[in-house]
């Protein structure tokens, strides 16, 4: 089995009477063993009975979004059940290929995997996206089990839609894909791909706070989810401006500086400053920063109270089949 989970961090317990090579030991008090582990782990697989393995998680579960997947393998290897997080987390789909190692039978009990539907928070986790409200979420979910949902996407879309929605723009209940501020259903499920990269500049000395209000506004003002920016970026004399960091860190975006030879690289019809290349070696900043490593601006820039905002997008394509 060592080969199933190459390529990932695992660590293997077991009590002290059944001690073996490369197994750390699994000691009492049991209920508060598993508390860092529930923490930081991706994945627990309990080889027990279910009721051992529920029974040990049980005073750690919060919520599904955060949750790691929990898996149960009776110690004949015939049964992999997933306990928890079987969507989001990935437990399903770490039974199913488990199972398939094992010559074993994986035991999913989740409704729409069971009538074979489309589950959306599954492919959400799968393809990275992020899933705007957990309530419509589940009003998703529920209509799909009794019908077609539809979907309505901003994105270029490849593969026939799966089993339980189709292409649509109104309806009580339905799926929008998209980094805009949409609502065309009653209740809208919006998906949200992190594919934005931000592009600040700012002077010497500007505070997190007004940063926080500048891509606040031009967001905004665009009808832009926050939670579809994937990183931001900017020049390198920036790489130690305490309120930007502090912005980055505090809405944990990767932040990226380029020195101006890179930025002066990148195509594109920009904004030119001459003060602004005359302090920085670049005509244009926030731009130039945000398309670096993007494919198209989709916001150029735009000054707020001395902090100027640029954002682009990464060519991404919907892919269902």
């Amino acid at each position: 089995m060592r080969g199933f989970f190459a390529g990932h961090d695992v660590s293997l317990y077991a009590p002290p009477r059944l001690e073996a090579e490369d197994f750390l030991p699994l000691l009492p008090p049991y209920l508060t063993f598993y508390a860092p582990l529930f923490e930081s782990c991706g994945a627990l697989i309990f080889v027990s009975a279910a009721g051992i393995a529920v029974r040990s998680v049980a005073p750690y579960v919060r919520d599904k979004r955060t949750d790691p997947a929990v898996l149960c393998l009776d110690e004949l290897g015939r049964f992999v059940i997933p306990l928890l997080s079987g969507h989001i987390g990935g437990a399903n789909a770490l039974a199913s290929a488990l199972a398939e190692a094992l010559g074993a039978t994986a035991v999913v009990t989740t409704a729409t995997d069971v009538n074979r539907r489309f589950s959306v928070d599954a492919w959400a986790a799968e393809n990275g996206f992020v899933i705007g409200d957990m309530r419509a979420a589940k009003a998703v979910s529920s209509a799909i089990l009794e019908g077609d949902v539809p979907v309505c996407c901003s994105l270029p879309v490849s593969g026939e839609l799966p089993p339980g929605v189709v292409r649509g723009e109104s309806g009580s209940v339905g799926i929008y894909i998209g980094w805009e501020k949409k609502e065309p259903f009653g209740i809208t499920l919006r998906l949200i791909p992190r594919v934005l990269h931000l592009g600040i500049g700012c002077r010497r000395g500007t505070g997190e706070e007004a940063i926080s209000r500048a891509v606040s506004e031009v967001l905004g003002g665009h009808g832009i989810d926050l939670r579809a920016v994937k990183c931001a970026a900017s020049v390198d004399l920036k790489a130690d401006e305490p309120g930007l960091l502090a912005y980055c860190e505090n809405n944990a975006l990767p932040f990226t500086v380029y020195g101006a030879d890179r930025l002066r690289q990148v195509k594109g019809d920009f904004s030119s400053s001459a003060f602004v290349e005359s302090v920085t070696g670049v005509d244009n900043v926030c731009e130039r920063a945000a398309l670096a490593e993007a494919d198209e601006l989709i916001i150029k820039k735009t000054a707020v109270n001395g902090v100027t905002v640029a954002l682009a997008a990464e060519k991404t394509e919907v892919r269902f089949g």
